[in-house]
């Protein structure tokens, strides 16, 4: 224990925590529901990481929705620097995939935030 003048301000002292880890969550659906729901833990997303996802996103349209890959596929999605690498573009042409425009760093929400979080 201290003693200590009562005139003179106390002192505080903050106990330092590590953040909460991050989350991230890559969810991909339709009218009729989710498609695809992917969770990657520990990694982090670049081109080749965005292109797996798009191809497990492409098995999954397959199994359950038959029919959707012929009549086109179309992606909302915000413009992150893996969404527009060489490589992923390269992946969207090679399937004949759109990309609905956003710019990137929007203060707008895409639609998809929008529904998915219920804004």
């Amino acid at each position: 224990m201290t003693w200590k003048d009562p005139s003179f301000p106390v002192t505080k002292t903050f106990k330092v925590q590590r953040s909460a880890a991050k989350v991230m969550a890559t969810v991909f659906w339709d009218a009729k529901g989710v498609i695809l729901d992917i969770s990657p833990q520990g990694q982090c997303t670049n081109a080749t990481q965005y292109c797996s996802t798009l191809t497990s996103l492409r098995d999954a349209i397959r199994r359950k929705r038959p029919g959707l890959l012929r009549r086109g596929v179309v992606l909302q999605d915000d413009n992150e620097i893996t969404h527009s690498a060489n490589l992923t573009q390269q992946w969207l042409q090679r399937y004949g995939w759109e990309i609905l425009p956003h710019p990137a760093h929007s203060p707008d929400l895409t639609p998809s935030e929008f529904h998915l979080f219920a804004f």
